[in-house]
């Protein structure tokens, strides 16, 4: 049975795994990412990875981004040492692999629609909501990447043009204000306390709980996901939605005002139609989504026999 190598690297962890054409996952493994040398830290895992297994045909990566897929390169806003980093091309020359890029977002849109909560979607919005806010497009079962390689990005999306400045660039962006670490802040500000690390796993609880700053917070955040997924539905008649990353994990105390939002802001019949879903895949859909990119870009059937950069 042939595999593919698929990648997934963010600011917080690195992961890479075999798949196969049906999705199962062969081995698998994760690391911290690192603050120097990223690389470095790559090539071990990978080699780890393949090492001993059947050798892969091809290799999918989703990246945090901005990239760009014409020059196979990357420039991750929490990866600071990567600056137009060619990322694609350095993992072909480790491989001798054919290799294919993407958002890492956008490789969880697609790895839930192949594999988890959006299979009979023709037109769905995947969102992660961690420690930043990304978005992926599959549209016909297919990723729409942009020219760049950038749609999706709706984590950057202004959803209050007199809000408060982005490191984007931008104002009033969604991030700013239901991402977890902004979460955090606006409750630190607004009389919510906490322990000495205080996280978005505990201002979720606390929620819960019937904190009342807490449950604004989360009000607050629901909200803005919601502005901005009536304007994604109004442009782009998305049918389906579906929310991952650590934020999602907070359950009701998000999902709930979030489903109020959509109620009060949504007006056309199609936007107000748009149903909303939790991950099911939570982090494996990104490397789910990485392998289907392989698998579906065509390299992986075209592929060689791995050549002497073969990482092993």
């Amino acid at each position: 049975m042939t595999h593919v190598l698929a990648i997934d690297i963010g600011g917080t962890k690195l992961a890479a795994a075999l798949v196969d054409r049906s999705g199962a996952v062969l081995r698998s493994s994760t690391v911290p990412t690192p603050r120097e040398d990223v690389f470095g830290a790559l090539t071990l895992l990978i080699t780890e990875v393949i090492a001993d297994g059947p050798a892969p045909v091809a290799v999918g990566i989703g990246c945090a981004g901005p990239l760009n897929l014409a020059s196979g390169t990357v420039s991750p806003v929490n990866i600071t040492s990567w600056r137009e980093f060619p990322l694609r091309e350095r993992v072909r020359e480790l491989t001798g692999l054919p290799t294919v890029l993407a958002g890492d977002a956008q490789c969880f849109a697609l790895g839930e629609h192949w594999l988890g909560m959006g299979g009979e979607s023709a037109s769905m919005l995947g969102i992660v909501v961690s420690t930043g806010i990304g978005g992926g497009l599959v549209i016909g079962g297919a990723p729409l990447l942009g020219p760049t390689g950038n749609a999706g990005h709706v984590g950057h999306m202004t959803v209050n043009p007199d809000g408060d400045p982005c490191p984007c660039g931008s104002r009033g962006c969604v991030e700013s204000y239901a991402s977890g670490p902004n979460l955090v802040r606006w409750a630190l500000a607004n009389g919510w306390t906490a322990g000495p690390s205080p996280d978005g796993a505990m201002l979720a609880r606390d929620a819960a709980s019937g904190h009342p700053v807490a449950r604004a917070t989360f009000e607050r955040g629901a909200r803005a996901l919601a502005a901005m997924i009536v304007s994604t539905a109004a442009a782009i008649e998305v049918t389906h939605v579906v929310i991952g990353g650590g934020v999602a994990n907070a359950g009701p105390v998000l999902f709930d005002p979030l489903e109020r939002a959509m109620d009060e802001l949504a007006g056309f019949a199609f936007v107000r139609a748009v149903e909303i879903r939790r991950s099911k895949l939570g982090v494996q859909a990104a490397l789910a989504g990485a392998a289907k990119l392989a698998w579906s870009s065509g390299v992986a059937t075209a592929a060689p026999p791995p050549g002497p950069h073969d990482a092993r």
